[in-house]
């Protein structure tokens, strides 16, 4: 669906080019095998495991998988560090920045960058009594245990981190950046590309890169992600033989966004105020669920929310909904638009399901697998799509707050200095509604014609020859502020398309903004 949005062709003179492909992605695994009522039980006791030494037994495999997290950075010669708090954002820095100095550091290109170990709540078996049975039995609780962060510079995905929880059910997370993968792919395919931090400011073969992340939708996961959890999990090989199967793996969030490419970071800041402005004042609660591909209907349960924030490089305008968002947003000279999905049963794919009437398709809610990776991209693409053509309506304003600024400010041209116009006084818009009247557009307009509009009575000879000394001066002015340009080998003048706009402007401001705005209710 790669096709021109409107915003994109009225643009299109600034805009070089767009790109859609996943950005942030976050899997979880779970060995679901240990859930079902008395599963993990049935674990224990295919090892010959009593509940009663349940303790020493998890504490031992902890043992083997801290043990190998060891050994994994000794082997590699990277650090193994531990972190005395679950964050380090309270210092300025993610434990991937922390991540990526060391990579910078030990120059790190390719292969085992550091782990970590910290710390961090967990959902945990336990084995408790039960005083109504008078029996052990096993229970899940919230406990807090160590996690392992494993951050690699994968040769296929690029920088990416692997999270294991050290005790059972050993809950696996892994990260990925879909700019990340991109990056390499396209070093490997030998496509030039300009790159600033997770964004692509320009693209050789744009056209190719698109189609390679098209493909990137329809890979097969679970090979991929099943590769990541063997080299980090030394105990899954075994649950496996002991036929309590691997990992299902599920989306925990997805980023999918759109980058409009300009031709440089002036042209984006030209129209990013008044973008940012339309969409957080201008923006409806229907018009947000018509972007994540929902209808406002008395039956909808949720919250609605739009926010603007400030980022340490640039702007931000979030829509929330159900946990799942859109936000518009600025990085070097990339406007992007990001659907962000944490909940997927908002959304809906076509499944075959078994009915009496035999194998049907209908659309059903969403689900996290790693099977709806092409619908979540779908989904995505859409929601961005449909904002990027609201965007479409946005009149932009600051070329003529500028072109007013400068209106404002005295200017120097061919060594002469030429003073400042006040764009809302009386006297200067007199002037520019002279110079804009209907009978100039055609032949121009001379002294005397500027004279018959802003003075219409007749005046006595030696006040005409200072009216006319006095038009002269400001016909210079309006010269020396590009607004009227002299027709060649003549005396006379033409309003510039500079000067149609900046003056109508000053004059549509001064008689009708400014009074409905200063209009106050009675």
């Amino acid at each position: 669906m790669d096709t021109c949005t409107a915003f994109e062709a009225k643009h299109q003179e600034v805009i070089t080019g767009k790109l859609t492909t996943f950005d942030r992605m976050i899997f979880k695994g779970y060995l679901t095998g240990f859930f079902g009522e008395g599963r993990f039980q049935a674990f224990l006791s295919r090892q010959g495991v009593l509940l009663k030494d349940f303790g020493k037994y998890v504490e031992r495999a902890t043992a083997g998988v801290k043990a190998h997290a060891e050994r994994l950075a000794a082997d590699s010669g990277r650090p193994f560090i531990y972190l005395r708090s679950a964050t380090t954002k309270a210092s300025g820095e993610s434990k991937g920045d922390l991540a990526r100095q060391i990579a910078v550091r030990d120059r790190i290109t390719e292969g085992l960058v550091c782990v970590f170990s910290v710390l961090e709540p967990c959902r945990s078996f336990d084995v408790r009594g039960n005083r109504e049975t008078k029996r052990l039995e096993v229970v899940r609780r919230e406990r807090k245990c160590l996690h392992f962060y494993f951050y690699y510079i994968d040769p296929e995905f690029g920088f990416l981190h692997v999270r294991l929880q050290s005790w059972f059910p050993f809950e696996i997370q892994i990260w990925i950046n879909g700019r990340e993968w991109l990056a390499h792919r396209l070093d490997s395919l030998g496509i030039r590309y300009e790159r600033y931090e997770n964004s692509f400011q320009s693209l050789a073969d744009l056209k190719r890169v698109q189609s390679v992340c098209t493909k990137f939708a329809h890979r097969r996961w679970p090979r991929a992600l099943n590769a990541l959890a063997r080299r980090v999990n030394p105990l899954l090989p075994f649950i496996e033989r002991l036929g309590f199967g691997g990992y299902y793996w599920v989306f925990d969030q997805t980023e999918i966004s759109t980058d409009i490419m300009f031709r440089d970071r002036k042209s984006l800041e030209a129209i990013l105020p008044d973008l940012l402005r339309y969409a957080t004042l201008a923006l409806s609660a229907e018009d947000v669920l018509r972007f994540l591909g929902r209808k406002l209907h008395g039956k909808f349960k949720g919250e609605l929310t739009t926010s603007l924030a400030k980022r340490p490089r640039g702007w931000r305008v979030k829509h929330r909904m159900k946990r799942n968002s859109i936000k518009l947003y600025d990085k070097g000279c990339v406007l992007r638009i990001e659907t962000t999905i944490n909940n997927p049963r908002e959304f809906k794919v076509l499944k075959r399901v078994r009915t009496r009437r035999g194998d049907l398709r209908r659309w059903l809610p969403m689900g996290k697998g790693v099977a709806n990776l092409w619908r979540y991209a779908q989904v995505g693409e859409l929601a961005n799509r449909r904002y990027l053509e609201a965007l479409a309506q946005v009149q932009p304003q600051g070329k003529a707050v500028s072109e007013l600024e400068r209106l404002c400010r005295s200017r120097v041209a061919d060594g002469r200095r030429y003073a400042k116009f006040n764009p809302v006084s009386a006297e200067d818009s007199r002037l520019f509604a002279a110079a804009l009247a209907g009978e100039h557009l055609i032949n121009g307009f001379r002294n005397r014609d500027l004279a018959a509009r802003l003075h219409p009575a007749p005046a006595y000879a030696p006040d005409a020859r200072r009216r006319c000394a006095r038009l002269s001066r400001l016909i210079r002015k309006l010269r020396g502020h590009q607004l009227i340009a002299k027709v060649p080998h003549s005396r006379l003048y033409r309003v510039t398309a500079r000067g149609s706009l900046v003056m109508s402007a000053a004059l549509h401001f001064r008689h009708i903004f400014f009074p409905e705005g200063y209009a106050m209710p009675s």
